[in-house]
């Protein structure tokens, strides 16, 4: 398939595909010099691609999804990480969801006289400098999102 059938049966634009394929997710089977073709597999590649991204994982992990030749070679180690992580997220969203409930509901006269509204910032506070640390420590590993451009789809 030319990049303009793929760009068509996926819904990205030929730019995500070119920025794709110089990020190492896909590859073209053309010659160079010519028009950029894919195998059909790369329609599956682009869901696995999609799929990781909304995940939340970086383009960089994602490229170590698949093998060489374009087959899925998924850590089942990074996937349970992954999750755990999103799990964790979605506790503080829980908590932080029911304390902004509360503090709309709270009868106290004013936020600052709520002790339930000061453990909310509290713990908010305690989690952003948290999440500081966490990026300090981590390497600088490239993209954390799918690159620049429309949609976090590659450059426009």
């Amino acid at each position: 398939m030319d990049i303009a059938e793929v760009a068509k049966r996926s819904g990205l634009p030929a730019s995500t595909l070119r920025y794709y394929e110089e990020k190492g997710l896909v590859r073209s089977v053309a010659a160079p010099g010519e028009r950029r073709r894919f195998a059909p597999g790369v329609l599956d590649q682009l869901a696995l691609i999609a799929l990781g991204q909304s995940a939340g994982f970086s383009l960089d992990e994602i490229r170590s999804m698949f093998l060489p030749g374009g087959q899925p070679s998924i850590d089942r180690q990074l996937l349970s990480a992954k999750a755990d992580e999103l799990d964790a997220m979605v506790r503080r969203l829980k908590a932080m969801s029911s304390g902004l409930r509360h503090a709309a509901a709270c009868p106290a006269e004013s936020h600052a006289q709520c002790p339930s509204f000061q453990r909310l910032l509290k713990a908010a506070a305690e989690g952003a400098l948290a999440r500081q640390q966490q990026r300090a420590q981590r390497p600088a590993v490239g993209l954390r999102r799918a690159g620049p451009g429309a949609g976090g789809r590659g450059p426009a």
